[in-house]
């Protein structure tokens, strides 16, 4: 494990003391997950591999869609109901990110919750570096300990991390992306990662009507539609083979009995295609799933929760329904 430490003084104002540390997380390779994925009866696809560098611009630019009514009902629960928030958890906690990104939701809590600690994780060290040290530059009172770590496996927090009580922060509805008992295996690790007196902030998309949730992950823009068949165009950019993206199309839909969003590859014929010495055939309307989104109600989160010895402390249910952001403690 590599860790590198700095501290400075910039005019007047120390800079946050800041460390990082490389766990080194193992990733199965992409070629490997695409012949296994697509050997499968049901041909699928990690949604992992959405994000390389042109995926993760789509992203941000589906961010920015009037449709995506995620990120945008999010901020606005969270800033709404951060005084309540503020006065359950207390000031002087370490706040652990699972999936941390480019740091900017954690800004919307450091000022009300003045931690003592953050603790950042992301599998792209690189990525977290950098975005480490921008919010060092803005918040020079706070002590940084990145971890470069695949969360969905382990969650090891830095031995330098104050003794002090935990709560993990884990916004933007990405415990959707995980099937139900992996959303339990999941919950229970991050109680693990807790311990006593811990505490989880997490968001979670609600179940709403399909026209919204089609529209949604349609966009009129179609970045949505890019995003998806970006894994098609990293297939070409970094594997041997002779796909074509253009003989696929983008589908998104909500699956009201498994209460998900789901999105596919479809193939608009029937065609065979290669990857290195591995040849896979596709029929005409065969999908290769890349995504699903699971929506609860508060009623099936919590319940879901309860599963993993987490127990509410309070919710917060957006006054239309779309969003709701959940306060629970380890049991």
């Amino acid at each position: 494990m590599k860790t590198a430490h700095a501290t400075a003084r910039v005019g007047y104002e120390p800079v946050a003391q800041i460390s990082f540390h490389d766990h080194k997380p193992r990733e199965l390779s992409f070629h490997d997950a695409v012949v296994d994925g697509l050997s499968q009866a049901r041909k699928t696809l990690p949604p992992k591999f959405f994000y390389d560098e042109r995926g993760s611009r789509l992203f941000d630019e589906i961010c920015r869609q009037p449709e995506y009514y995620l990120p945008a009902a999010e901020r606005e629960l969270l800033l709404g109901c951060m005084d309540d928030i503020a006065r359950l958890c207390g000031t002087g906690r370490v706040i652990i990110e699972p999936g941390a990104g480019r740091l900017i939701k954690i800004r919307l809590l450091l000022d009300a919750l003045r931690p003592g600690a953050f603790v950042p994780m992301d599998i792209s060290g690189q990525f977290l570096k950098t975005a480490m040290r921008e919010l060092a530059r803005d918040y020079p009172w706070l002590a940084i300990h990145a971890a470069c770590v695949d969360f969905s496996h382990s969650m090891p927090v830095p031995e330098a991390v104050p003794d002090a009580p935990r709560l993990v922060f884990f916004p933007g509805s990405s415990l959707g992306n995980f099937h139900h008992d992996e959303a339990v295996a999941f919950l229970r690790m991050v109680c693990d990662t807790l311990g006593p007196d811990g505490m989880l902030l997490i968001g979670v998309d609600t179940k709403k009507p399909s026209p919204i949730l089609h529209a949604a992950y349609n966009d009129d823009a179609g970045v949505t539609a890019r995003f998806n068949r970006n894994l098609l165009r990293r297939m070409v950019r970094e594997l041997d083979t002779d796909i074509d993206p253009e003989n696929f199309e983008h589908r998104a839909y909500y699956n009201g009995e498994l209460g998900r969003v789901e999105m596919h590859l479809v193939s608009k014929l029937a065609q065979q295609i290669r990857i290195d010495g591995h040849r896979f055939a596709f029929s005409s309307g065969e999908s290769v799933h890349t995504e699903c989104s699971y929506k609860y109600t508060p009623a099936e989160f919590m319940a879901l929760a309860a599963r993993a010895g987490l127990c509410p402390v309070k919710h917060w249910l957006a006054k239309d329904g779309m969003f709701c952001v959940y306060l629970l403690q380890t049991v």
